[in-house]
């Protein structure tokens, strides 16, 4: 009996028809075992302390309910007398990383082997079995190497930021919010231009009057000082322009340029350019596109669609090629268009995986018995792959200029009509308005053409420029994509964190910023960046991470090496971060500090604060003062070292802030007092005594062996004093009454 192993219970449906008799096919639910969480059982240990040669080896701890579930399957796969474990988890870095973690907890099976398929079809599966590997260490080292560093950005920034009350911060997160608050400040710093524009249809074609050239002292200009030749200033001059037009009821033509235009199909598409497409096209959001796109993976309608590749199989394009042959015609073929990731001495390609397209492209749309989503979005995955293998659509174009009597400027319009449709046949449901047929008016010097006036031709269009547009789910997408912060793994998920997080609200499919967002990278990121703004947050250094873990991936690099580097730039970053915020007063401490001197007189005031504002003191004399009047007594709040203090021993015993301050009956850890006898130092004494119950810190452990070796004594007699056999029971409040009991026992001995 044989057994395979895939991620969601949906693919595990569709590959068990493939596999019949003789297979067990069951699903994981995705990551089994991850970097342990708060609170639990090796969580306070250092994920980031290694020899310099060799990666950390953290306690790998299950996720959430996987225990039981993979145990479970180990009991059946056992009780079927399974020899042969197959295992089939998502062909990415991430599926690497969770088959690593199963070949460990299925190693007492016979035989275990890793299979992979970007498409879910039975000749794709036998092929995937027939092609077993084993694990590829390097794709696994990549995705520790990211947990890495991802725990360590989260874990000690986030810490950081919560001086200014604020969630959390991330290693791709952080440079991602960045965008959507630098679009916003430009937004903000935008100052309107008006102009005014006339234009008005003939025989479909559009026309403009071109007020001004750019050598005319009064050309319109924007901010950036590009030219608009069709607008100007002078609304007096459109004004009478538009008077004419509609007295003339008739343009002359000057001059007629023929053209062409030839519009080339897109390549297939990869995971952002999907994400784009359905969101422009349908209206969906990233996270209805990627949810639909999962399922039609896992039934088995479209290859993987978490790729960055435009790549595509040989037999899936001869496939379309010659439907596209029997439907449309031997001149509807084109060579095939791929995107910049499969041309020679291209970079940032994070995979080998194909293009998502459909797994059979002679069936163009699902069948009835599919949800209307699925059939919606596999309907445009098929065009944009049949279109890729098509020929260009051609447009003949008629560049035309024309004059009226009584107005002394130039009149210009393109006429154009489709002559050969290529690929814009398979998008017909997508396009609207097409033009097939020349004008009927003649296209010659001195014809004359007619405008049909009437309340909306010709038009003036009286307006003013508009600031830079937000960013949508799908542009944010394509930043990241562009800047080389994103990969398709995490485009969605980023979006939902900083959704969640409150950093960021979606208006209209407008990304706008809360004051949470700006405070986070207008007052907390600024402390990570070094020269030129150039730091841990900043999207270049980001990029460069996630090209380092490619290059781990291809094994070009060492993964201990890009690790321990990045341990030495973040601690740098950090150390600096943490030096530049004691210098000046946090807001937190500001607004105790108003808080405690809201009811002060001025001269109190002055006397306290020698005569400057809040806001002015540096970090020790905001210190001080905040000691100074502390110390004179009355009701205040917590001070920050206190609620640090909590959010830390919260964070190890993995509780949540609002559950701890119930402890004392308070709904917000913001409403904590201060003081010796205050509420928060009461939270703090009870969060110590349940602390002690942890497992013991890699620190105490190793001086708890060292003490042994020392004492020359057998380890068992050393944690015989806090009555435990073996050291996997012992706890920080164990390893303490250890560490005290020898502490004083050799002390008295010094002292005989």
């Amino acid at each position: 009996m044989k057994l395979m192993i895939l991620e969601s219970g949906a693919k595990a449906k569709t590959v068990k028809k493939y596999l019949g008799k003789g297979w067990i096919v069951q699903a994981c639910g995705g990551h089994v075992q991850d970097l342990p969480s708060k609170g639990s059982k090796g969580s306070s240990k250092s994920m980031w302390k290694s020899e310099k040669n060799v990666l950390p080896e953290p306690p790998w701890g299950w996720t959430k309910g996987a225990e039981k579930k993979i145990k479970d399957m180990i009991k059946k796969a056992k009780k079927s007398n399974v020899d042969e474990v197959y295992i089939a988890t998502d062909p990415d870095r991430e599926g690497e990383f969770i088959a690593w973690r199963l070949s460990i907890i299925f190693a007492d099976f016979d035989t275990q082997k890793r299979v992979t398929f970007n498409e879910i079809t039975e000749k794709s599966v036998n092929d995937a079995i027939n092609q077993a590997r084993e694990i590829d260490t390097a794709l696994v080292d990549s995705a520790k190497v990211r947990r890495f560093m991802d725990r360590l950005v989260g874990f000690e920034c986030s810490r950081f930021s919560r001086s200014w009350k604020l969630a959390s911060m991330g290693r791709v997160q952080t440079p991602t919010l960045g965008f959507i608050v630098e679009r916003e400040l430009l937004r903000e710093k935008h100052v309107p231009i008006n102009f005014h524009s006339v234009n008005f249809s003939s025989d479909n074609v559009n026309f403009k009057i071109r007020f001004h050239e750019k050598n005319d002292s009064e050309a319109w200009l924007d901010d950036d000082g590009k030219h608009f030749p069709d607008r100007t200033f002078d609304k007096e001059l459109a004004d009478r322009s538009i008077e004419i037009l509609n007295q003339n009821k008739t343009i002359e033509i000057v001059t007629v340029k023929e053209g062409k235009s030839n519009r080339s199909p897109k390549p297939p598409f990869t995971t952002d350019t999907m994400l784009q497409a359905a969101s422009s096209t349908l209206g969906w959001s990233v996270s209805k596109t990627s949810s639909v796109a999962g399922e039609l993976y896992n039934s088995g309608h479209v290859t993987y669609i978490r790729t960055d590749s435009t790549r595509t199989n040989k037999d899936a394009r001869d496939t379309i090629k010659q439907l596209i042959r029997e439907k449309y015609g031997e001149k509807f073929l084109g060579e095939g268009v791929l995107g910049p990731d499969a041309k020679k001495g291209s970079s940032n390609v994070q995979d080998a995986h194909e293009a998502i397209r459909p797994t059979r492209p002679e069936i163009n749309q699902l069948s009835e018995d599919n949800k209307d989503d699925l059939k919606t979005l596999y309907k445009l995955i098929w065009a944009r792959f049949a279109g890729s293998q098509m020929s260009n659509s051609i447009r003949e174009t008629r560049r035309i200029e024309a004059k009226t009597d009584n107005l002394d400027k130039k009149i210009t319009g393109t006429a154009s009509w489709r002559t050969h449709a290529g690929w814009e046949a398979v998008y017909k449901d997508y396009q609207k308005n097409i033009i097939e047929n020349p004008p009927s008016s003649e296209l010659s010097i001195g014809s004359k053409w007619d405008i049909m006036c009437d309340s909306e031709n010709p038009q003036l269009v009286s307006d003013e420029t508009k600031p830079p547009r937000r960013f949508s789910e799908s542009s944010i997408v394509q930043q990241m994509k562009k800047v080389g912060i994103g990969r398709p793994s995490t485009y969605v998920s980023t979006i939902q964190t900083l959704n969640r997080r409150k950093y960021v609200e979606n208006n209209s499919g407008s990304l706008i910023p809360t004051d949470a967002g700006k405070t986070m990278w207008l007052e907390v990121v600024p402390f990570y960046n070094e020269q030129d703004n150039q730091g841990l947050f900043n999207s270049e250094f980001t990029a460069k991470m996630e090209s380092n873990l490619d290059t781990i991936e291809d094994s070009t690099q060492s993964a201990p090496k890009i690790w321990h580097d990045f341990i030495e730039n973040f601690e740098r970053m950090n150390d600096n971060a943490k030096t530049k915020k004691r210098s000046v007063p946090s807001k937190r401490q500001i607004e105790l500090l108003n808080n405690l001197i809201k009811n002060m007189k001025q001269n109190e005031i002055a006397n306290y604060l020698n005569g400057k504002k809040p806001h002015e003191l540096t970090g020790d004399e905001m210190r001080e003062t905040l000691d100074l009047i502390i110390e004179e007594g009355g009701d205040f709040p917590a001070s920050e070292k206190q609620i640090n203090l909590i959010i830390k021993l919260s964070d190890q015993l993995g509780y949540k802030l609002v559950d701890v301050c119930k402890i004392v009956d308070v709904d917000d850890i913001n409403n904590l007092t201060g003081g010796k006898d205050g509420t928060a130092s009461r939270v703090i004494d009870q969060l110590i005594s349940e602390s002690q119950l942890l497992p013991a810190t890699e620190s105490q452990v190793k001086l708890i062996n060292k003490i042994a070796i020392r004492e020359e004594v057998p380890l068992s007699d050393i944690l015989s004093i806090a009555d435990i056999v073996s050291i996997e029971e012992l706890t920080k409040k164990d390893a303490s009454k250890i560490i005290d009991t020898v502490m004083k026992k050799n002390k008295k001995s010094r002292k005989k």
